[in-house]
């Protein structure tokens, strides 16, 4: 059963710390204590709803992300030692713009982004257990700036596909990518960078948009065959009116409403969107992948939308607010889910098979040696003109002698069969006798 409460306020959830549910199973978690100082009294840690509502302290009593390592495609991640400190194991600058390590926050109004959504994803917190901290608080992060509109000297798309093969070839084994287009169709660039990452076997966690920023349809990377697309709910579990977005892609939903991220600085700030929703649920596959080594990026995403909590009056099985349900990151980890074979997301080889059009290959050159025709004989030399009242060569040779040959035997035929007609009549014709003459 799936319990729900709304959030009022920092100091509320301080007081029933322990009581509140957004997503949350009601299996109790087991005594032994955590590998890392939490505090869900600490008002940071409480207002963290989701840890609770979402399964995921729970989750915790079997890992925290250790072995696994997210990379966040976005404006970069802050250096701020006690939530980052060795979190970040690599990183660099696809903008043209940033710092090499990819650790210099980009763009005047959202350079706090990439921070906030790589704490979400896997902040570390402070050593006593307060602060805030991430859904994977073990596991390592990759920082892969991009520079969104002015903030890059770099095509975006280049940027993102460029990104995303770093993140592969550097050791991630899930990419964030917390942006949309605001477009259906995607840059055919993409094929082969998201091509590249499922070929390596990496969980690709998108967000789905926010409609608070104008976003009324999914757009790309959301819309794109084999990514985990995840839409946004509120405190209750009720899909967000601002801070999310529908569309037929959404996979799994997640808080997205009353979030807490770290900046660049250092200061913890409230915010909402899909933007974070993501890295919750990239948060969530690192910790599967670190219970399970062994499993497939396929089989993550299929563990992740299989232990969904259904959502009442959602379309079954998959809704296009909701997807297949609420993120829970204890069944995710703990329930005996058969393995997959293909991406629950789809293929995306198989769509660039169907919807590409390659470009039409030039015409082979002809490879057959020309042939030989003989020369026409010489055509009859001209005539003199002749009188057109006398008949010419051609007419005498082709109309009056033929015609002659047939007609000449033709007239002496018939009067020799008159003659011989008349001889026969006339041998039998009576001979009669005159009266006078004598017998």
């Amino acid at each position: 059963m799936t319990r729900r409460r709304v959030l009022r306020g920092a100091v509320a959830l301080v007081a029933v710390a322990a009581s509140v549910l957004l997503l949350g199973s009601t299996a109790t978690p087991t005594p032994t204590p955590p590998p890392v100082a939490d505090d869900p009294a600490d008002p940071i840690r409480a207002a963290e709803y989701w840890l609770d509502g979402a399964g995921i302290r729970e989750a915790w009593q079997t890992t925290r992300g250790e072995g696994v390592t997210i990379a966040v495609i976005d404006t970069g991640i802050g250096k701020v030692p006690q939530v980052f400190g060795e979190a970040v194991v690599g990183g660099t600058d696809v903008s043209g713009a940033g710092t090499p390590d990819g650790r210099t926050p980009l763009g005047a109004v959202d350079g706090n982004h990439g921070s906030w959504v790589a704490s979400l994803a896997a902040g570390r917190g402070k050593p006593d257990g307060t602060g805030m901290i991430g859904v994977a608080p073990e596991a390592d992060l990759l920082s892969v700036s991009v520079g969104f509109g002015a903030a890059a000297a770099v095509p975006f798309t280049e940027q993102v596909a460029k990104g995303i093969r770093w993140a592969v070839d550097h050791g991630a084994d899930i990419i964030n990518l917390s942006f949309t287009t605001n477009t259906l169709d995607w840059d055919e660039s993409w094929d082969d960078a998201f091509l590249y990452a499922f070929a390596h076997d990496v969980v690709v966690v998108v967000a789905a948009g926010n409609r608070g920023s104008g976003t009324n349809i999914i757009g790309a990377p959301a819309t794109i065959p084999g990514v985990l697309t995840v839409g946004g709910v509120d405190q209750t579990g009720t899909a967000s009116i601002e801070a999310s977005t529908q569309g037929i892609t959404i996979g799994i939903s997640a808080p997205s409403e009353g979030l807490l991220g770290v900046s660049a600085d250092g200061e913890v700030v409230s915010w909402s969107g899909t933007s974070g929703a993501a890295p919750i649920v990239a948060g969530v596959a690192a910790l599967i992948r670190s219970a399970h080594p062994d499993i497939s990026a396929n089989d993550v995403i299929n563990r992740i939308i299989k232990t969904a909590m259904p959502v009442a009056d959602a379309q079954k099985p998959r809704d296009p607010l909701y997807g297949f349900g609420l993120v829970d990151a204890d069944a995710a980890i703990s329930a005996n889910i058969p393995t997959v074979s293909e991406n629950p997301m789809g293929d995306l080889a198989e769509w660039v098979r169907l919807f590409r059009r390659a470009d039409s290959a030039p015409t082979p050159e002809p490879t057959l040696a020309p042939v030989d025709i003989p020369p026409l004989p010489d055509a009859d030399a001209p005539t003199e003109p002749g009188s057109p009242l006398l008949p010419s060569a051609d007419s005498l040779r082709y109309g009056t002698l033929p015609l002659i040959a047939l007609t000449v035997p033709g007239i002496l035929v018939a009067l020799g069969v008159t003659a011989a007609a008349r001889r026969i009549r006339s041998a039998r014709v009576p001979v009669r006798h005159h009266p006078d003459s004598e017998e």
